[in-house]
This record gives structure tokens, C-alpha cells and sequence, in this order.
């Protein structure tokens, strides 16, 4: 019997792009429940999230990417999970059972995509920092990363790493045409700045992380699904 999945997109201000990621994951046979958790959003994407078929959870004030997955975790007993970001341009339900295929099977724990952003990507990809939002994993390993390092980038360091202490098998998917709207199609030349902070945040991330790993403060149990 397959396990259920649960979808999780958290969103914050996404109405340009919000159904174009919860159609195919509604479409999904692979998928049994959709949930996009609105972060604070003051356009119209819990309405058309609504629309395109998603159960919305709405938050009330923007709490970041890391509180919103785990509200929207805890809304759903699903084994395995799917986090999607919001932001997504030409995914498809076949993208979707490229990322969920080798976790149902059982041959990786956790399987992240990667955005299509040209020829290199698909050579280079796989060898950056894993930090994509598109991600299929047993449910344990979240459930395993403590609450403060759910924060801004941490979210994905923090699942890396839970996988590579345990020595639990995880790896990435190349998803041919799928990209996403960038912060400069949103913000304009502010983005440029946010660029800046995101990065230095992802390798603070990873160290932080790395350390607290080392160290013995992060200690967890997880036990390999069936």
C-alpha cells in the first residue's frame, strides 16, 4: 500500500504564481492532500490557492519560511512529505513523481529537486549546497530538527545534515523547465541586497548547523522507514 504524502507550500505573497504549483499537486495521483500555509499574505493568494484546490491555512502575521512548514506539518499525519515553494514557474505533476518516486520506493530518505537555471545546472547542480525548497522526505526527519533551526535558510541546512548524521540516503532530482519567480521580477533592484543576505545566510547556516551537529547538541533518533 502506498503511504500518504502531504503537499506543504508555504507562501508569502505568491498570487502570481500560487496555482501553478497546487494544480499539479492536486493532479498528482502521488500526492493525497495539497496545504499551502499563507505566511501573513496581504494579496489574494490564500483565495486563489483556494481555487486551484488547496486546503489554506492562514497565518496571521508573517512568521518565515521554517515556522510556516511546521504549522503546516503539523496540520497532517501524512508519512512523507512534500514541501513546495510558492514561487514556482512550469511544474508538473511529472517533476512531482520524479521528486516522491524514490522515497515511496524506499531507495532515499529524502530527494531534493533542482531548478532548472540553464545547461550548467544540470552538471553543477547536484554539486552545490542541496538549499532548494523542493524536497520529498520521510516525515521523522523533520520532525527531528529543532525549532531553532527553523529559520530563514537554516530550514534546509538542518535537513541535510539530519540525513547525513544518520547516515540515511538522500540525493536530488533535476527538474527540466521548472523555475521560479525571482526576486527581481518581484522587488525590482531591492533584490539585490536580499540576494546578498540570503547567501550569507545559507553559509551561516550550513556552519552553524555543521557545528551543532558535531558538538553533540543536536542528538536524534531516526529510524529507517519501510
Amino acid at each position: 500500500m502506498k503511504m500518504r504524502v502531504a503537499a506543504i507550500i508555504p507562501a508569502f505573497n505568491e498570487e502570481a504564481t500560487i496555482e501553478g504549483v497546487v494544480k499539479p499537486a492536486v493532479r498528482s495521483t502521488l500526492v493525497d492532500e495539497v496545504i499551502v500555509v499563507s505566511d501573513g499574505s496581504t494579496d489574494q493568494t490564500s483565495a486563489f490557492a483556494r481555487r486551484a484546490g488547496a486546503y489554506v491555512l492562514d497565518l496571521p502575521l508573517q512568521s518565515g519560511k521554517g515556522a510556516a512548514l511546521r504549522h503546516g506539518v503539523t496540520f497532517t499525519d501524512a508519512p512523507i512529505i512534500l514541501f513546495l515553494d510558492a514561487d514556482l514557474r512550469g511544474l508538473s505533476e511529472e517533476h512531482l513523481e520524479a521528486l516522491l518516486s524514490p522515497v515511496l520506493s524506499g531507495s532515499r530518505h529524502m530527494n531534493i529537486g533542482i531548478r532548472d537555471r540553464g545547461v550548467l545546472s544540470r552538471i553543477i547542480g547536484p554539486r552545490l549546497p542541496l538549499v532548494s525548497g523542493e524536497r520529498a522526505l520521510v516525515r521523522r526527519i523533520f520532525e527531528t530538527v529543532p525549532d531553532e533551526h527553523l529559520k530563514g535558510y537554516m530550514v534546509e541546512a538542518s535537513l541535510n545534515f539530519a540525513c547525513r548524521s544518520h547516515g540515511l540516503v538522500y540525493g536530488s532530482v533535476f527538474m527540466s523547465g521548472v523555475t521560479i519567480r525571482t526576486k527581481f521580477q518581484k522587488v525590482g533592484w531591492k533584490a539585490l541586497p536580499q540576494y546578498g543576505r540570503m547567501w550569507w545566510q545559507v553559509l551561516k547556516a550550513f556552519w552553524i548547523i555543521r557545528l551543532a551537529y558535531a558538538s553533540g547538541i543536536v542528538k536524534s533518533q531516526i529510524t529507517n522507514h519501510k
